[in-house]
């Protein structure tokens, strides 16, 4: 669940929605692995938020690769660094509830 400042950011139509083809990986094996819970398909999650917010996708590309070489070594996990890399690449808010993420250079917000 987002916090209210988070879904308001969201839903705001002058801020533009990137939605990171690493957290739609990360959601997809935790649905596999019986860790996650959805209240309808990933599918139609996505599909809405491309319809409704205007979300744009972001996979990952060579330049983000590049990036997380520039990234200290605060974090180990793979999918939270490679956010951090295209939150950096992207110039894009990090919408995080993790608190560890918050230590890399960009901008979280929760």
């Amino acid at each position: 669940m987002l916090s209210t400042v988070a879904a308001a950011i969201c839903v705001d139509p002058n801020n533009e929605l990137i939605i990171s083809m690493v957290s739609l990986w990360e959601i997809q094996i935790k649905l596999q692995l019986g860790k996650l819970t959805l209240h309808s398909t990933l599918e139609g999650i996505v599909e809405r938020q491309f319809m409704q917010n205007r979300a744009r996708l972001v996979s990952i590309e060579f330049e983000h690769v590049l990036e997380l070489a520039k990234l200290p070594a605060l974090h180990r996990d793979p999918f939270d660094r490679m956010l951090i890399a295209q939150a950096r690449v992207e110039q894009a808010v990090l919408l995080t509830k993790d608190a560890q993420l918050a230590q890399y250079p960009i901008q979280t917000i929760w």
